[in-house]
């Protein structure tokens, strides 16, 4: 009786175990659904918002409540040319010249642009920045670091409030300027090149498009959407792994890739991801990174 008693002990003890183990597991999957589940139901959030809200607004001038949420869109909702869609694809062995890619920052200058630019510097890498206004002291020196270290400094909008930038062209136009003169007065650079803020396939703007475009080209201004997004637009959490699969999974696909990243304070993953993500591109055969300049072709989700 007595070893009947420890074999069933011994038996009951291995079951339990064996449950335990069996329900942790259980449990650690349960929990990374429910993680993934948040995160798109975040990104579906900041969809939603970015095609049918008002846009982010500015949070005590330092920065923003929210970026835009543009990490999903690739192409113009309101274009949808075969021009559009296949903006900059192309195979650079078959057409005998390299692969330009372009990686860009929007909405710097923040608390990790220094970050960026160290990790730029290592790897001998130009990138491209478009800027927002912050006068502030801590950042003045950051616009001048872009441009001493040899990086294009672009335009986003002085603001980054959608409601009012997107009011009329007047108002487009009157931020805009602002933010040029500042950044002349701030890096002696009179900057030529913007990206609109949610690009220019955001359906945030009630005015058509077409008309800031056809502003920008009275300015003798030039705008630059991308052709593939890193993801780190959302509002939810997104791994430095996911940034990199998003960077890289169609990158062979373009001759002249523009890669959409942003620089804020609430972007360490993005800042995390950048160096495995210059190593990768850097290891491709005919590829090479470059900052924008007047040589690039642009890449734009509205054709006029």
């Amino acid at each position: 009786m007595k070893k009947s008693g420890v074999l069933i002990f011994v038996i009951a003890t291995i079951i339990l175990a064996a449950l335990c183990i069996y329900l942790g597991t259980r449990l650690y999957v349960v929990q990374n659904e429910l993680t993934q589940l948040r995160s798109q139901s975040e990104e579906a959030m900041a969809f939603y918002n970015m095609y049918g809200g008002e846009g982010p607004d500015w949070d005590d001038g330092s920065e923003y409540t929210d970026m835009y949420t543009a990490d999903s869109v690739a192409v113009s909702r309101r274009d949808k040319s075969d021009e559009a869609v296949n903006s900059g694809k192309g195979s650079s062995s078959q057409e005998g010249h390299l692969r330009k890619v372009y990686l860009t920052f929007d909405d710097g200058p923040s608390s990790n642009t220094g970050r960026i630019l160290d990790i730029l510097a290592e790897y001998d890498v130009k990138a491209t920045f478009f800027v927002v206004g912050k006068e502030e002291e801590e950042y003045q020196a950051l616009y001048k670091r872009i441009v001493d270290e040899g990086h294009t400094l672009g335009m986003h909008s002085y603001s980054h409030k959608y409601n009012e930038i997107y009011r009329s062209v007047d108002s487009y136009a009157d931020d805009l300027s602002k933010l040029q003169e500042f950044l002349y007065d701030t890096t002696g650079v009179w900057c030529r090149f913007c990206r609109f803020p949610g690009g220019s396939s955001n359906a945030t703007s009630g005015v058509d498009m077409h008309e800031f475009i056809s502003y920008l080209d009275e300015q003798d201004i030039t705008y630059f959407d991308w052709n593939i997004s890193s993801g780190d637009a959302t509002g939810g959490y997104i791994g430095k792994d996911a940034i990199l699969r998003n960077c890289l999974t169609n990158l062979s696909e373009f001759n002249t890739a523009i890669i959409l990243m942003h620089d804020a304070s609430n972007k360490n993953s993005t800042v995390e991801a950048l160096p495995a993500l210059i190593e990768r591109i850097q290891a491709m055969d005919d590829t090479i990174i470059v900052p924008i300049t007047e040589d690039t072709e642009p890449i734009q989700h509205i054709s006029n």
